[in-house]
């Protein structure tokens, strides 16, 4: 019999009260790995007064005593750090090599957050009239919860989580219900933490989970990664109830090849791109845009590495692309391949070859003869395809970047200063890659998508997360003693 997972909540492991729970599939095999509860409106209620219950306390905290306990938090994440690894690999299908290097972006975001004591600083400003001065402090802005996706179970919670807590807030989160194991391991690392209970809470479940904190009047900002649909859902209904919102949605990224681009490395770069993590990215390049000359000079070498490519259970060494989350996730996939084919494109690289007795297989698939007008071009896949679209300038690829609803990521190949000043210039995206495939930016700096692709004011990490996680209060004071009389002065003794 499967475990049945349990929540955190005021700083112990308690079971849910709901009744009903989910399998959590290896997508590489289709064994069961766990039991997932769908917790109830209750679970969400004691965790909210849990956390509301230890604001005062951990807001009394210093900021230099809480970044000290995010470099304890990094260190022990650290000596999990394969085992973590290897669950995400488990529980998603990503790759080892992938899953350890989302494991190193979590550490990295608390590494991050350390610098507390110096982001969080405010602003101080003599004068502003005469014996007048004015400063702007930050504080905490309360009880926040993140809804994380699927495909980074343990990146994305800490694109959140450690500035949160950082910053003087209590944090709720409830990990996706497809992938609830990893973040298991990070909440028994803060466990042995020994942070005021209900600091940190974890609340496993659903979408009446979901509904529960967009409403709740305990929680005051919600943090959203997912579909642009949900995303805008997400926005809507947490922003009218008055919380801070942040909401991160789909994509659909291009990839400019110029005839000038170094060839070999463009090929590895747009691999990585496409098909890492089974192109299950809101960063994975899926349209590949070739400008005049560069498709031909590309297509043969970018054929035969697509071909070469293992696919196979992410724990294997040998494999260079793993499964899909789930058999649904294939089936909708294939038939989005199959839609492309019919509208008139070609796809000389099919994964739909591969059947496998049991797990989520989609092999790598080149859509070529793709045009702006197919559903190829334009809708998310989420998935290991790439899009083949050739045009004959770069004004012509910056156009076909601009003219998509979602604005995540763009990425440019070439050797030229003048094709990158113009392309990072005009291309209508919040994260531009110059001969990188896949332009996800460092934990300082925002990780910043436009248009549909983003609904919000403040992004994920990086600065955008101290703005996003405390409250200005701005003090204007002056005094009308000089200094030089003052009430009596007392000394202990």
């Amino acid at each position: 019999m499967e475990r049945l997972l349990d929540n955190y909540v005021a700083g112990e492991w308690i079971p849910a009260t709901g009744s009903r729970a989910l399998d959590v599939d290896e997508p590489a095999t289709g064994r069961t790995l766990a039991r997932v509860p769908l917790s109830s409106q209750a679970d969400l209620d004691a965790a909210v007064r849990a956390a509301r219950e230890a604001l005062p306390a951990w807001r009394a905290v210093s900021t230099t005593r809480r970044a000290q306990l995010l470099f304890l938090l990094r260190d022990k994440l650290n000596v999990r750090r394969e085992e973590l690894a290897r669950s995400v690999t488990a529980e998603m299908g990503k790759t080892l090599v992938d899953a350890r290097a989302e494991v190193g972006r979590m550490i990295e975001m608390v590494e991050c957050a350390c610098a507390i004591p110096t982001t969080m600083q405010g602003r101080v400003l003599e004068d502003v009239s005469r014996g007048v001065d004015c400063e702007t402090i930050r504080q905490p802005v309360g009880v926040c919860a993140a809804i994380p996706p699927f495909n980074f179970p343990a990146m994305v919670p800490f694109w959140f989580l450690p500035f949160a807590i950082g910053c003087g807030n209590a944090f709720i989160l409830k990990p996706s219900e497809r992938v609830p194991l990893t973040q298991q391991i990070a909440f028994e690392v803060l466990d042995s933490l020994d942070l005021p209970p209900g600091v940190v809470g974890l609340v496993n479940g659903g979408r009446e989970v979901v509904e529960a904190i967009l409403d709740h009047p305990g929680i005051d900002a919600v943090s959203f990664v997912g579909s642009a649909p949900v995303a805008k859902l997400v926005y809507e209904r947490a922003a009218s109830t008055g919380k801070r919102v942040q909401a991160l949605g789909g994509a659909k990224n291009h990839l400019v090849v110029m005839p000038d681009a170094v060839i070999d490395r463009t090929v590895k770069a747009i691999l990585g791109s496409a098909f890492g993590a089974a192109g299950q990215r809101c960063m994975a390049g899926s349209v590949l845009v070739t400008v005049g000359d560069a498709h031909d000079l590309l297509l043969p070498e970018l054929r035969a590495a697509t071909a070469a490519l293992h696919v196979g259970d992410g724990s294997e060494s040998a494999s260079d692309v793993g499964p899909v989350i789930s058999p649904e996730a294939r089936e909708r996939i294939c038939e989005r391949i199959a839609e492309a084919l019919a509208q008139g494109a070609s796809a000389p690289i099919d994964g739909r070859w591969l059947e496998r007795e049991r797990g989520a297989f989609v092999g790598p698939t080149l859509l070529e003869g793709v045009t702006a007008e197919m559903d190829a071009a334009s809708e998310e896949i989420f998935g290991p395809v790439l899009s083949i679209i050739n045009v004959a300038s770069l004004d012509a690829a910056i156009a076909l970047v601009n003219d998509s609803r979602f604005g995540n990521g763009a990425s440019i190949f070439t050797e030229s200063g003048a094709a990158v000043r113009r392309f990072r210039h005009d291309a209508e995206v919040g994260m531009v890659g110059v001969n990188i495939g896949v332009a996800a930016p460092a934990a300082f700096f925002p990780f910043s998508g436009w248009k549909d692709s983003f609904l919000g004011d403040l992004h994920a990490h990086g600065p955008d997360a101290i703005e996003f996680f405390t409250r200005k209060k701005t003090i204007t004071s002056r005094y009308f003693s000089d200094g030089a009389v003052s009430a009596p002065y007392f000394v202990d003794g």
